[in-house]
Formats: structure tokens, C-alpha cells, sequence
């Protein structure tokens, strides 16, 4: 058996070495030439799987260590006998940590209150409802749109997009990315949202219109982007706009990244029965790695941004971008995992 696999994905070499040949390359390289002969690839969002990659191969199996699977065509890998295994709820932790991290830093640093706000979030799938709950501890109110969740549990406790983007301080997204979702925050989008409201991406850049943005951008307040449309040739012009721009690095947790390397093995090892890696967890480095229990129920503002931010210092990534803006993938490569916040529940 032959494993391709991105050479990028952490805590993987030498998992597979017992049970397969396995060649590492950088995501984006992974061609056809790499896939005619080998049975399962195991990616990130670089490398991208369709009918040009795949067609005449022998895989049978593709696992991405990721939330998403835009870059997988699912109906053609369907069709064609090709299983797909992606990582659903795996960096929900660290994004939600960069969200709450973001927010209270650019407040701190534009002098913003944040009591009594109101956060709309879009998209309350795995990492939305991390958000969710992080929101109700910290005292904001919500307003959650998710329309697939609305369809299947019936419309209480969601609102419609205009409704939400008319009444919300803070709009984040944290929606999937598919035909529905793509260019969604456009011109009306924007044009509807709050004077001095701030906008947070950390979804996918695809669902976001960059120019309607920029345009947009004197009525808020703050705007904090992580994924961009075009990536790793991103709109400079937005960045410049955005008050804390980074490399798409969100979800770069240690533990969201152990935890989408879990999911992707286990996957692969059902597949093909290698039974001995069927509850595969790689092993964590020290108790320094481990999440980060926090009890924010006494904590003012400052305080609150003062423990995120040093737990998080996110304006060093936001500094490294910005000196460095050609440096996009390799920032993200050699990115220093950063240890998850979570918080003691009171209310």
C-alpha cells in the first residue's frame, strides 16, 4: 500500500510507516503523477482533489486533517468510488479562542467597550457553537443565523441574515463554504450591517466579496480577517484595511491540530483495517499543551483582553503578515502552535 501525504500535516511521520509505503510532499505539489499509484492521500486545503488529480488513479480513499472539503469534489469522488473522511470539529477550540483573543484585543487598542454588545454569529456548526457558548460566558448577547440548522430544528432561537446583520455589534462568520455561501458578504451584505460594527472573518475567504468590503470598511468600527479570497496572493489593499489581519492560522491550536491528525488516521486505518491505528491520538508533549481552563466570571474587560492576549499574543501573527505579507504559506507552515483557552461555565 502507498500513502501520499502533505508533508505539513504535524504528528504523522512515521505513523504510517509499519503499514505502508508513504511519500511526503508540500500539499500544493501533490499531482497527478503522485496519486496515479497510491492508494489514499491524506491532505490539507492546499492540495485540491477533482477529476485532474484523480482520474485513472488507484485512491480509493482521501482524508483531510480539516474542517472543510471545498477542496474536495465530492460529487466526482462519490461517482467514482473514492470514500472521503474530513475533520469536523477539530480546531473549534482554537478558532473560538482567536475570535474571543481578536476582539477584545482590538477593542483594547482602539479603546471599544464591549459591554452590553450584541455578537451575530453566521454559521453555528461546530466552531459557531463554541462561540456561541463562549459569548454567553463573557455577557454578550446573541443573535445566531444558520439556515440548514433552522430548517432542521425549526426557526426558534435563529434569525433570518437581514435581521441579524440590522441588530448585531459584532458580525462573525463561521459559515461553511458551498454555492450558498460563496460571495455572501457582499455589497447589500455590508450595506446593512450597523454604522460601527465590526466584522470578523475566520470562515473562508471565498465568502466574503473583498472589494465590497474595502468599500464598506469606513462604517465599521473594526474589521479582523484570518482567510482571504486568493490565498496566499492576497488582496493587500484589504489588508491594509483590516485592524488585525492574519494568516489563516485561526484554528493552529496544538490541540486542534492533534486533533484533526487523529481524525485523519483513524480514518485511513478504518478504511483499509489497520486495526492498530484504529484509536490513534498523538501524544501530547507535555501538560503545557494542554487546554487552558479559565474562569472569566469576575474578570472586567481589560482584564479579560490582558489574559486572552497572553495566552495569545496575536499581534505578533498580525506584525508577521504585515512585514511580510509574500511570506503567506510560510508563515502558515512553520507556524508555533499555540495552547486552547476554554472557560470554567457559571452561567
Amino acid at each position: 500500500m502507498k500513502l501520499t501525504v502533505d508533508r505539513y500535516i504535524p504528528f504523522l511521520e512515521g505513523v504510517f510507516e509499519p503499514y505502508a509505503e508513504v511519500v511526503y510532499k508540500d500539499g500544493k505539489d501533490i499531482c497527478a503523477d503522485d496519486a496515479s499509484d497510491s492508494d489514499a492521500l491524506i491532505i490539507r486545503t492546499r492540495t485540491k482533489c477533482g477529476a485532474p488529480l484523480l482520474a485513472g488513479s488507484r485512491v480509493s480513499m482521501i482524508a483531510t486533517a480539516t474542517i472543510g472539503t471545498d477542496h474536495i469534489d465530492l460529487p466526482w469522488c462519490a461517482d467514482n468510488g473514492i470514500e472521503v473522511a474530513n475533520a469536523q470539529g477539530c480546531n473549534a477550540g482554537g478558532v473560538m479562542q482567536y475570535v474571543f483573543t481578536a476582539l477584545y484585543a482590538l477593542a483594547q487598542k482602539k479603546g471599544l467597550s464591549l459591554d452590553g454588545k450584541t455578537i451575530g454569529i453566521i454559521g453555528v456548526g461546530h466552531v459557531g457553537s463554541k462561540v456561541e457558548a463562549m459569548a454567553r460566558e463573557l455577557g454578550f448577547k446573541l443573535l445566531l443565523c444558520d439556515p440548514p440548522r433552522a430548517a432542521a430544528e425549526g426557526p426558534d432561537g435563529f434569525l433570518e441574515l437581514d435581521d441579524l446583520l440590522a441588530q448585531a455589534d459584532i458580525v462573525t462568520m463561521h459559515t461553511y463554504l458551498d454555492s450558498t455561501t460563496r460571495c455572501m458578504a457582499d455589497s447589500s451584505f455590508f450595506s446593512k450591517m450597523k454604522d460601527g460594527a465590526i466584522f470578523i472573518n475566520a470562515s473562508r475567504g471565498e465568502v466574503v466579496v473583498d472589494q465590497a468590503l474595502i468599500e464598506a470598511a469606513p462604517k465599521f468600527s473594526g474589521i479582523i480577517i484570518d482567510t482571504w479570497n486568493g490565498e496566499p496572493e492576497i488582496d493587500r489593499e484589504l489588508m491594509g484595511l483590516a485592524d488585525i489581519a492574519t494568516t489563516h492560522i485561526a484554528g493552529y491550536s496544538y490541540q486542534g491540530k492533534q486533533n484533526g491528525t487523529a481524525m485523519a488516521v483513524q480514518a485511513v486505518a478504518r478504511h483499509f483495517g489497520i486495526e492498530p491505528l484504529m484509536n490513534f491520538r498523538p501524544v501530547t508533549e507535555s501538560k503545557e499543551k494542554e487546554v487552558a481552563l479559565i474562569d472569566f466570571s469576575a474578570m472586567n474587560q481589560s482584564q479579560i483582553a490582558n489574559i486572552l492576549q497572553e495566552n495569545y499574543p496575536i499581534f505578533g501573527d498580525d506584525r508577521d503578515f504585515r512585514s511580510a505579507p509574500e511570506r503567506f504559506e510560510q508563515l502558515r507552515s512553520e507556524y508555533d502552535y499555540r495552547r486552547e483557552v476554554d472557560f470554567i461555565p457559571h452561567r
